[in-house]
């Protein structure tokens, strides 16, 4: 990472951080390779299993672990490093009703993004944690919340 520090051409007392200064991931069950394009318009894993009006990613890595574990499908459980290739906001259905501000970085976005890597080596979460968490969804699935709204 490159940073720039302040000179006397540089009145900003910040420094500036290049290439690589963000790091987002997208954690899930596609098979994808470098380059490929995670895009919206693909039946989503969560909710009504509807086509999806957004995509999701997250600046932290136990987030995007969440969202492979609870990913639909039979594929392996894959964490991959994205660029998002527009604009991005906070995902509300996190930072509006569960938690206070975006502690878990959680983003949504209507623009493709970039698949630019992919973490190999992660720990998931216990089976009973998975269990509880699946529970929690099926119970919101039944008292008709969903669990993502557009």
């Amino acid at each position: 990472m490159t940073i720039e520090k302040n000179t006397s051409e540089n009145k900003s007392n910040e420094i500036s951080p290049r290439p690589f200064s963000q790091t987002f991931f997208h954690g899930t069950k596609a098979d994808l390779k470098l380059g490929d394009f995670i895009q919206t318009g693909i039946n989503s894993n969560y909710g009504q299993k509807e086509k999806a009006k957004y995509i999701y990613l997250t600046s932290t890595l136990d987030a995007a672990i969440w969202g492979a574990e609870l990913a639909l499908g039979e594929g392996r459980e894959r964490i991959y490093l994205v660029e998002p290739t527009g604009p991005i906001e906070d995902d509300p259905d996190l930072t509006d009703k569960k938690f206070t501000g975006n502690p878990t970085m959680s983003y949504r976005s209507e623009h493709p993004f970039k698949v630019v890597g992919e973490v190999t080596i992660w720990s998931g979460h216990s089976a009973e944690q998975i269990k509880v968490m699946k529970g929690g969804i099926t119970k919101l699935e039944e008292q008709g919340i969903k669990a993502i709204e557009d």
